[in-house]
């Protein structure tokens, strides 16, 4: 065979791979879309709905003792109380600082929670969980709900709590997992970043408490977050009968006026 003869099968041949392998990379390119368009489809829905719980939140297990923030209550400490410990009606939330529906709930009942707090009326009792660290990979849930905690030893969980739903990252984003953008945040609460704060975050200090807060609610018969309970009963999965603050108003002024001696 002549030595052009050869040339010209070997040329035929690199040309067929060259095709096949531009036939892969075309099927990898697709087959990559629909799994995005899958992903992107199944958040849209979490976020209109709430965070399903499907696992049990970051994979990375704290190390040392369980530590409760100051003043946390409830059945193994596990809650973090605002309001006055005599308010008739207890609201009770279950919340991750990267959950979307969670910063939907704040933004839309937060000025008449607060109102009512501040009127003696209503105690909220908040659960951190990390259900978007287990869903999605990373710590901002985790490492948000730890400097929550170190706000609370300082007295100033509430006022922290909402700068963080303020500045909530999209959900896919873990900026909460950097610490020192945490801090950062802090410096929003007048007086929170002190030595101790500080040290509190970087140290995780509250890390394995956050976990065991986080188990406790994935265990329980809870489906995701947002969940929020009235004097114990869920006022807010309802999609037929959707809370509004109107109504949240209405039934802590009726439970206020039940607890009343005289019903005014």
């Amino acid at each position: 065979m002549s030595d052009k003869n050869r040339e010209g099968k070997r040329s035929a041949r690199e040309r067929l791979q060259e095709e096949r392998e531009r036939e892969r990379s075309r099927d990898k390119r697709k087959r990559a879309l629909i799994v995005g368009a899958a992903g992107v489809a199944v958040l849209g829905i979490a976020a209109a709905i709430g965070v399903a719980v499907s696992s049990t939140g970051s994979d990375d297990e704290a190390e040392g003792p369980v530590v409760a923030p100051t003043g946390a209550n409830g059945e193994d400490s596990l809650a973090i109380p605002v309001g006055k410990p005599a308010a008739p009606s207890v609201l009770t939330v279950y919340e991750d600082f990267r959950c979307p529906a969670c910063a939907q709930f704040e933004r839309g009942f937060r000025s008449t929670v607060h109102d009512l707090e501040r009127a003696g009326r209503l105690r909220a009792q908040y659960h951190l969980v990390t259900i978007i660290d287990g869903n999605l990979g990373g710590r901002g849930s985790l490492n948000a709900a730890n400097a929550a905690a170190c706000a609370q030893d300082a007295g100033k969980f509430q006022p922290y709590h909402d700068v963080l739903y303020d500045n909530q990252p999209p959900e896919q984003n873990d900026a909460f997992a950097n610490k020192d953008y945490l801090i950062e945040l802090a410096g929003k609460v007048p007086g929170l970043v002190t030595d101790t704060f500080r040290t509190c975050v970087e140290d995780g200090s509250h890390d394995a408490w956050v976990q065991k807060a986080n188990e406790a609610f994935t265990s329980s018969n809870r489906q995701g977050t947002p969940t929020v309970l009235l004097n114990g009963k869920d006022v807010y999965s309802n999609q037929q009968d959707p809370l509004t603050p109107q109504k949240l108003k209405k039934a802590v002024e009726d439970a206020a006026k039940s607890a009343s001696p005289t019903g005014q």
